[in-house]
């Protein structure tokens, strides 16, 4: 599988988490990349919006997490693997404006899977859970989060998903416990590492794991890593969940070196997802066991 050809295919969207920095200022800054027109909306989440030259719309909402007084979160609309360079210039255009990322602040990726069998969205949660403590410590997911918004993956959810995935049908009953075909926005599902909620709402899945960030190449570096679980999960005939890999402190950075290898980030173009997700990890990339003396 070309990973590069595989992701240039998928769709995301990500939501960046930020104080320090007012919604109509997070909206000017991003109009002196995207050009167009900035107007306030209002509405439940007090949004400005920027429509750029293409017609999206980009998003500086309120969110109840951050506070009233200069916290927003951005809303990207849905992007290409083309306008990573744009989103990019986007986050340190935010940045110089006077974004911070405390502990509040997360960003979440959406990937879309509309066009994705169920057996191929059941491959993707597969492959995440059997990795899932290594990208935790790679992306440094803080602990707070972990506790409620960002929970770790149900077993039992990995269970059930064993066995072949005939329909979406049978995907969203192994997700909620029963048939829930149209799920509300808040449901206590989604907020897990890898949300599975917005299959049925939205047609993307929802990875929350990381940590608000203003640095631009870790906001792509997540987005890298995230497309390219879905292309490893949307290429495979099936995946196995079994043997879960333990975190080991050892050959933590060698372990996922490996990982990101098998998912194909190989190469230039992903050199620095991969300084990114090995830089807070023990141990020695090239050996497993570290260098001898």
């Amino acid at each position: 599988m070309n990973i590069f050809n595989a992701i240039q295919e998928l769709t995301f969207g990500t939501e960046l988490e930020y104080t320090g920095i007012t919604r109509e200022r997070a909206a000017a800054a991003m109009q002196s990349v995207l050009g167009g027109a900035v107007n306030y909306r209002g509405g439940a989440y007090s949004a400005w919006v920027v429509k750029d030259t293409q017609g999206r719309e980009w998003k500086a909402i309120s969110d109840a997490s951050l506070g009233d007084n200069g916290g927003c979160e951005i809303v990207t609309p849905i992007l290409k693997y083309s306008d990573m360079e744009t989103l990019q210039e986007v986050v340190r255009a935010l940045r110089r404006a006077g974004a911070k990322t405390p502990s509040c602040t997360s960003q979440h990726v959406h990937v879309g899977v509309e066009h994705l069998s169920a057996q191929q969205i059941a491959n993707i949660a597969k492959i995440f859970y059997k990795q899932e403590e290594l990208i935790i410590k790679s992306v440094g997911t803080l602990p707070n989060r972990l506790e409620r918004y960002t929970r770790k993956t149900d077993p039992e959810f990995i269970e059930k998903i064993q066995t072949k995935q005939n329909s979406k049908d049978q995907l969203n009953r192994a997700w909620f416990g029963v048939y829930t075909p149209n799920p509300q926005h808040y449901d206590w599902h989604r907020y897990r590492d890898l949300n599975l909620n917005n299959v049925w709402r939205t047609g993307t899945i929802e990875f929350r794991l990381f940590n608000g960030t203003t640095h631009a190449g870790e906001v792509k570096s997540h987005i890298q890593l995230c497309l390219a679980i879905v292309a490893k999960g949307a290429a495979a005939r099936a995946a196995s969940a079994k043997n879960k890999r333990e975190y080991c402190e050892t050959s933590a950075k060698y372990d996922m070196r490996v990982f990101l290898l098998s998912l194909g980030l190989i190469g230039d173009e992903f050199s620095s997802a991969r300084l990114h997700l090995l830089k807070r990890l023990p141990g020695d990339s090239a050996f497993k066991n570290g260098r001898s003396a």
